[in-house]
């Protein structure tokens, strides 16, 4: 497969290729404002090369947590000339509080499901073998120090987002 075509710039299976994203993806990009696709005489979307550190930076940047909309307002204020650098800092910071949040959150629920399961040891212990232990219906009375189990959400396997219908009813 050839890189690039004769004017130097990539179509949309070639960028998507070198990439490993689907072309779907990129048309996503597109639409979000984070890559700008020109269309060639026949109509095909034509990106430039540097389209592939573009993909690169977003990437990057939604692994350690920024959203898409983060990423195009301030690549947009980029674009224009200006210096995002201290709003990407603090988004950043912001990110990494949040983090720690949810790494506390989980560790005392990590801790509350350990005495749990020590209880529920001592419970199992306790009851014959055949016999129900209740096990279950020990969740419905938990002590308000292990209300954090009813109340903390596990954390996401991954966004979803919801569909989008266009006025024409198809999917954006």
């Amino acid at each position: 497969m050839k890189e690039k075509n004769s004017n130097g710039y990539l179509r949309s299976a070639e960028l998507a290729h070198l990439c490993g994203l689907s072309t779907d993806t990129l048309r996503h990009y597109e639409r979000r404002g984070l890559l700008k696709a020109k269309r060639s005489a026949n109509g095909y979307r034509e990106y430039p090369h540097q389209s592939l550190d573009r993909i690169r930076l977003v990437q990057n940047a939604l692994s350690v947590g920024f959203t898409l909309d983060e990423l195009a307002r301030l690549l947009k204020i980029r674009e224009k000339g200006g210096a995002p650098c201290m709003e990407v800092r603090a988004l950043a910071a912001a990110k990494l509080k949040g983090l720690e949040e949810q790494l506390r959150g989980l560790s005392s629920l990590r801790n509350q499901l350990r005495m749990m399961l020590g209880q529920w040891d001592v419970k199992l212990a306790a009851t014959r073998k055949g016999d129900q232990a209740y096990l279950l219906d020990m969740l419905q009375t938990l002590p308000s120090s292990m209300e954090g189990i009813r109340r903390m959400p596990l954390p996401a396997r991954g966004r979803k987002t919801p569909n989008r219908t266009t006025a024409n009813g198809r999917s954006q």
